[in-house]
C-alpha cells in the first residue's frame, strides 16, 4: 500500500511540474496561452511586432514543413524578428549572444488543442551569456517588450 501511495504521489508530482513548467517560464522559456488559433495569434504577432517599427526576418510554418514530408504535426510556427538598435548592444556586450538574436517566438497548439506562445526570457538569454551592466536597459527593453506584445496577441 506505501508503494502504491508513493507511486501515485510520485505521478501527481510529476505531472504538476510538466504543467507549471507551461506556465512559468522554466528553462528560461516564457510561455502564455493564447485564445485565439496558432495561425491568428502569429498574424496579431507580427501586426504587433511591425506596428511598433521591428523587423519580421522569417515565419516558418513547422507544420507546412512536415506536411511537405509526409509528417504530421500539430500547428507551429515561428516568427523571428528584431531591431538592430535592441540586439546590437548585446553582441557588443557577448557576440556569443548572437546565436539567440534575433528574437523568436513559438505559436504551437498543444494535445488539447489550446495554443501557446512561448519566448526565451531576456533575463535568460542575459545570464546565457553573462551580459554585463553594459546591455541591462537592452535586455530590460526587450523584456518589457515582448511581455506588453505577447500580452496584447494573446487577448481575444
Amino acid at each position: 500500500m506505501k508503494k502504491m501511495l508513493l507511486s501515485i504521489s510520485l505521478i501527481v508530482v510529476v505531472l504538476q511540474s510538466f504543467s507549471q513548467e507551461r506556465s512559468s517560464g522554466n528553462n528560461g522559456l516564457v510561455t502564455v496561452a493564447s485564445a485565439s488559433s496558432v495561425k491568428e495569434t502569429a498574424d496579431r504577432f507580427i501586426e504587433t511586432v511591425t506596428s511598433k517599427g521591428l523587423t519580421v526576418f522569417a515565419r516558418i510554418d513547422h507544420a507546412v514543413n512536415a506536411t511537405q514530408q509526409g509528417l504530421q504535426l500539430r500547428p507551429t510556427e515561428v516568427i523571428i524578428f528584431g531591431n538592430p538598435k535592441a540586439g546590437t548592444p548585446l553582441m557588443q556586450d557577448n557576440q556569443l549572444s548572437g546565436i539567440d538574436l534575433p528574437l523568436k517566438v513559438l505559436v504551437w497548439e498543444d494535445e488539447n488543442g489550446k495554443v501557446w506562445v512561448t519566448y526565451n526570457d531576456p533575463k535568460w538569454i542575459a545570464e546565457r551569456h553573462r551580459l554585463s551592466a553594459i546591455s541591462a536597459n537592452a535586455v530590460k527593453g526587450m523584456e518589457e517588450g515582448l511581455k506588453a506584445m505577447t500580452n496584447a496577441v494573446v487577448k481575444k
